[in-house]
């Protein structure tokens, strides 16, 4: 498995931008999909998007379409969640996930980075 750190959460207004990185290290990152899901307090997780592993692929939720945009740099080991125009609905742990390619579960989560919009 590979392992993953998440960083760049924080207390943002609404209306802000936070950039979430994810680092990955432990194996060959360019062979997998990676996401973002998030928990906020007394929900479930939930996913937020998600990336293939050539970066040629996104996917999101409804909840974020237009606001948040996934990236990754295989060079870096790094994927990234560029979160944009944020909501106090926004706030939540937000986590990274790696699924390696031909699976079909991830295996590998970080340990979670807070995200909290003020109204």
């Amino acid at each position: 498995q590979v392992q993953l750190v998440e960083s760049g959460g924080g207390l943002v207004q609404a209306g802000g931008s936070l950039r979430l990185s994810c680092v990955a290290s432990g194996r060959i990152f360019s062979i997998y999909n990676m996401a973002w899901f998030r928990q906020a307090p007394g929900k479930e997780r939930d996913f937020v998007a998600a990336i293939n592993w050539r970066g040629s692929s996104t996917d999101y939720a409804d909840s974020v379409k237009g606001r948040f945009t996934i990236s990754r740099d295989n060079g870096q080991n790094t994927v990234y969640l560029q979160m944009n125009n944020l909501r106090p609905d926004d706030t939540a742990v937000y986590f990274c996930a790696a699924k390696r390619i031909g699976t079909d579960e991830f295996g590998s989560w970080g340990q979670g980075t807070q995200v909290t919009v003020s109204s």
